[in-house]
């Protein structure tokens, strides 16, 4: 009938100072009585463990999909978000959640050629930074950056909501995860005179499609599915961006947008998702300014205060 999943992260209340509970992986059909027990058990344990207030959905980290849809129930979703059906905001609100942050999503349409503006602040970042774009061919290549990746991402993401310092072994479980099958195209990199990482980008042809033939199997055939999706798409996601702090501002960003859209043209990619951006990031909301872009889903972490 349901289904909720409860998270003490003390890594996220030393983190902000805050002493709340998480929630996540929620499911439930549609029924009041439902809804009302899940939060209810979880809503006890946050006051036996002193919490002063529960919050989600969120995952163990900002890595872990997050965030509640209540815009956007018609449209295509994405391996990296949740998909919920829209009595489930409803539910939430009637147990007095009320918004705590809001996410955007964009459909952007790719122009077939780079833009002529985008390519020219991209060539004079790199110039007037000393910076460079590397030119990697083969995964290893990729493997060999991984962690200073993570590193940049974690300098990068820390005030942003939602963020939890990663452990060691979490950064090692992440890259054992999605860094087998990413290639050098999907994950540009750009790094300063002394060959530090200052940015990188994280992008892939979009799986949703290939999931929906599968039916969410790999076995037996729904590989197959997801394997010709890799090669041959018109859809790509975009999972993650990352500036080093003292270099935003500078143009950067161009670089790495410049870099994915020549691969995006090269594949034939014509949409791309954002995937979820805060709204209050006006910074990365920013970036779309220079492309047709449509905002078409919104998802939501809710938060109720405890007495």
């Amino acid at each position: 009938m349901g289904r909720v999943a409860a998270v003490l992260n003390r890594r996220h209340v030393e983190h902000w100072k805050q002493p709340y509970l998480r929630f996540g992986w929620l499911d439930f059909v549609d029924d009041p009585l439902v809804s009302s027990a899940l939060m209810q058990k979880v809503e006890d344990w946050a006051k036996e463990m002193d919490m002063t207030a529960v919050h989600g959905p969120l995952g163990f980290t900002d890595l872990d999909q997050e965030g509640m849809l209540v815009e956007g129930f018609d449209e295509l979703s994405t391996l990296a978000t949740i998909y919920n059906y829209a009595y489930y905001p409803r539910h939430l609100e009637s147990l007095g959640y009320t918004k705590d942050t809001d996410w955007l999503e964009y459909e952007i349409s790719v122009p077939p050629e780079p833009d002529p503006t985008i390519a020219r602040v991209a060539d004079l970042a790199l110039r007037r930074n000393k910076l460079t774009l590397l030119d990697l061919k083969r995964k290893k290549e990729i493997l060999s950056y991984a962690k200073e990746l993570f590193r940049l991402w974690q300098e990068a993401y820390e005030q942003l909501y939602g963020f939890v310092p990663l452990t060691e072994k979490q950064v090692d479980a992440y890259i054992a995860q999605y860094f087998g099958f990413v290639t050098p195209d999907f994950v540009p990199m750009v790094v300063d005179q002394n060959h530090r990482m200052v940015a990188f980008g994280v992008v892939m042809p979009s799986l949703s499609k290939a999931l929906q033939k599968a039916r969410g199997r790999l076995f037996p055939f729904g590989f197959i599915h997801l394997l010709r999706a890799l090669k041959k798409n018109d859809r790509a996601d975009l999972y993650m961006i990352g500036v080093k702090p003292e270099y935003q501002g500078k143009g950067v960003n161009a670089i790495l947008m410049d870099k994915i859209q020549r691969v995006f043209n090269k594949l034939g990619v014509t949409k791309a998702e954002s995937n979820p951006e805060l709204e209050t990031n006006t910074d990365v909301r920013g970036q779309w300014k220079h492309y047709q872009r449509r905002q078409h889903k919104r998802r939501r972490v809710y938060i109720k205060h405890l007495a």
